[in-house]
């Protein structure tokens, strides 16, 4: 037996598209269902292996391991299936390999019909999932065939039906056509799937013009609501969201080439397009369109509306055979009983009154969803915004604990003093000008720092008494201070200092801006000045009673 060529035409009968896999799971339950009725033992355990690529075919009768057989049918000892296999356990299964050929002619029938019932359950599945998504969506197909009560089209992977209601009067159709339909409804019965699809359903007319009109299409103008009577009217509210698109005149198209696209698709039916309202009142006016609409009120009873029109107006609103009101009825959703001014009289009704009293209401219902609508947005925004706070902050929070684990793993040790506070503390010492301390006094006042945008040039490793005291002074943590040097080192020093400026035969200049000239200039003139003044051999006796 070929099985690779037996899947192989399963799988293309009647171009059904069944997949491989489904087939060969068919064929697997109907060979098992056929090898049990064959053994009479519908309890045994059947395994059917199938090599696709070698295309052979094996059937397996499996007996359960177990310590004390009950069953000789369906069980094995562990003792009996060890000598056939050593490595099995209880609660394994043996196999024993069985013939195909064994199967007699009511086995084979049997796997037959099995098979063709997958076949068919999978094939119905399949067309299931394939149009089921696709409800109330625009299809085109072609017309199989006529019928006197409905009309078989081919929509390509399965026949859909459309029946005679579902048809636009007086439309004819003939076999080998395309047509444009709209699925309606996909069931899945005994006998298979079933499709039907319509012409004369509302949505055929929303597709159309979703099709036509990019505005649409794309969002900018909505279809509100759409009523319509096959092959005599439709009527259809539309809605822009954009203030600078006319809905209108974006339906129609230029020189009306939009619309008639749509009227041709349906055989020249008269479409009435005009614009949503939220206000009832307004959307009865616009709906009744071309009569002309006096008020609308309430009935007594306030379950529907009446709508007064002048004399002369109201066969044109109730429309031929009352079409044009059942369409306004359709489209609002409200039960509409059309009155003439003079019966409106007759009735002796204060009809005026009850009239405005309704438009207010309708007005006050409308600020009410808005103001409905306003609050819900922004309770939206709150939530958005609490949202996006709380997730800032578990952000920060976390960032704060892997901050600190880092912390935690890097300083083991005690800490120092920052670089920072040495940097600040420099910087403050460098930029505090000389000043003369008076003769009376045993003890220096503690030095104010003024800070200043440019700090003079002065060498790092030199550090007078004023500021050594300066520094003794503040409670941060500095540096120690250098040894002082005696006088007559610093005097060597000096003298050094000047020997290598006699031996250079070049003079480097710097160049500074003006600024930079002027606050050298009244350094240098605060420096000689405290320089002249300054006594040191008073501060060293000073020093010496420290020490």
């Amino acid at each position: 037996m070929n099985v690779k060529e037996f899947i192989a035409a399963l799988a293309g009968i009647e171009d059904r598209k069944v997949s491989k896999e489904i087939v060969v799971e068919a064929l697997k339950e109907a060979l098992s269902k056929a090898y049990k009725k064959q053994i009479e033992i519908p309890d045994a355990l059947v395994k059917v292996d199938i090599d696709e690529k070698t295309g052979e075919l094996a059937i397996y009768q499996q007996y359960a391991v177990v310590e004390e057989v009950e069953d000789d049918e369906l069980e094995i000892s562990l003792s009996d299936a060890r000598r056939f296999n050593p490595d099995l356990q209880l609660g394994d299964f043996y196999d024993v390999r069985k013939s195909i050929d064994e199967l007699g002619r009511a086995a084979a029938i049997l796997a037959k019909n099995v098979l063709k019932q997958k076949i068919r359950e999978a094939e119905k599945q399949s067309v299931y999932d394939e149009y089921i998504d696709k409800k109330d969506e625009m299809v085109i197909g072609m017309i199989e065939s006529v019928e006197e009560k409905f009309i078989v089209v081919n929509l390509g992977k399965t026949l859909a039906m459309m029946p005679k209601a579902a048809q636009i009067p007086g439309e004819v159709y003939r076999d080998g056509a395309k047509i444009r339909v709209v699925i309606t409804e996909v069931t899945k019965e005994t006998k298979g799937a079933q499709v039907l699809v319509s012409r004369a359903d509302a949505k055929l007319v929303k597709r159309l013009f979703e099709k036509e009109v990019p505005e649409i299409f794309q969002g900018i103008v909505e279809i509100k609501a759409i009523a319509r009577e096959a092959g005599e009217r439709t009527k259809m509210a539309v809605f822009s969201k954009r203030a600078d698109v006319d809905p209108i005149g974006a339906c129609i198209g230029p020189r009306g080439s939009r619309v008639q696209v749509v009227i041709g698709e349906l055989g020249n039916e008269k479409i009435d397009i005009f614009e949503w309202s939220e206000n009832t009142v307004e959307l009865i006016r616009n709906a009744l369109a071309p009569a002309a609409i006096i008020g609308v009120l309430q009935t007594p009873e306030r379950k529907g509306l009446i709508v007064v029109v002048e004399d002369n107006q109201l066969s044109l609103a109730i429309g031929k055979k009352g079409k044009n009101a059942r369409l306004a009825v359709r489209l609002t959703g409200q039960r509409i009983d059309i009155k003439s001014r003079t019966e409106m009289d007759k009735a002796e009704i204060d009809w005026v009154g009850a009239m405005n009293e309704y438009a207010l209401e309708v007005q006050a219902q409308i600020a009410e969803r808005q103001a409905k609508k306003l609050e819900e947005e922004r309770a939206k925004q709150r939530a958005e915004a609490e949202a996006l706070l709380a997730a800032r902050e578990a952000s920060r929070m976390a960032e704060a604990e892997l901050n600190k684990d880092d912390e935690e793993t890097t300083f083991d040790e005690e800490p120092v003093s920052t670089p920072v506070a040495k940097v600040e503390e420099t910087v403050a010492v460098e930029e505090t000008p000389k000043a003369v301390k008076p003769k009376a006094e045993p003890k220096p006042e503690p030095v104010v720092v003024k800070k200043v945008k440019k700090p003079l040039e002065r060498r790092a490793d030199y550090v007078s008494k004023f500021e050594a005291l300066a520094d003794a002074s503040k409670p941060v943590e500095t540096k120690p201070l250098p040894k002082k040097k005696s006088k007559k080192e610093e005097e060597e020093r000096k003298l050094r200092a000047a020997d290598l400026r006699k031996d250079k035969d070049y003079e480097i200049k710097v160049e500074y801006t003006e600024e930079e000239l002027a606050e050298i200039e009244k350094q240098n003139q605060v420096e000689t000045v405290v320089e002249d003044e300054i006594d040191y051999d008073q501060f060293d006796e000073y020093y010496e009673d420290e020490e």
